[in-house]
């Protein structure tokens, strides 16, 4: 599996983070590729939960909650992933309060690229750097919106 992780340290304590990066179904509101998501299953959060997230570009990929601890993070499964080149992959968020008042933020990506040697080097050059980009923008969107509620601007749904 190739790995990529972003770290990203948010101006807020994890009691604040925690309740926007739970709503599981509600990615769309602060991660900027995400144009829109729906819910697979009933429940919103927890083990078993599902979503498809339908991307800007006109893809769309399904997660599959395969661990949930509230107020630490979680962990999906991604599939569906066509016409994207993944075999398997794997996303992995986690909270832990950094310093005073501060929340440092992990988010990872375990993937499997199609197409046997040329996928892992496809993955290894090209697909490690675009991943690492989408992390940056995920954990600078979070950011954004715990400190849009933080000043009253935003109103958080659902």
């Amino acid at each position: 599996m190739i790995h990529s992780q972003r770290t990203f340290v948010i101006d807020a304590s994890p009691e604040k983070v925690w309740p926007i990066l739970s709503r599981f179904m509600h990615i769309d509101e602060f991660a900027p590729l995400v144009k829109s998501v729906d819910a697979l299953t009933v429940g919103e959060t927890g083990v078993g939960s599902k979503r498809r997230c339908h991307f800007k570009d006109g893809n769309s990929l399904v997660e599959e909650v395969t661990h949930w601890q509230v107020n630490r993070g979680y962990r999906v499964r991604l599939s569906d992933t066509d016409p994207m080149p993944l075999k398997e992959a794997y996303a992995e968020l986690s909270i832990a309060p950094q310093g005073t008042g501060q929340t440092k933020v992990v988010w990872s990506m375990d993937y499997r690229v199609k197409y046997g040697p040329i996928g892992w080097l496809l993955g290894q050059k090209m697909m490690k750097r675009m991943m690492g980009k989408i992390l940056d923008g995920n954990l600078k969107g979070l950011a954004n919106q715990v400190a849009s509620l933080q000043s009253g601007n935003v109103q958080a749904t659902g």
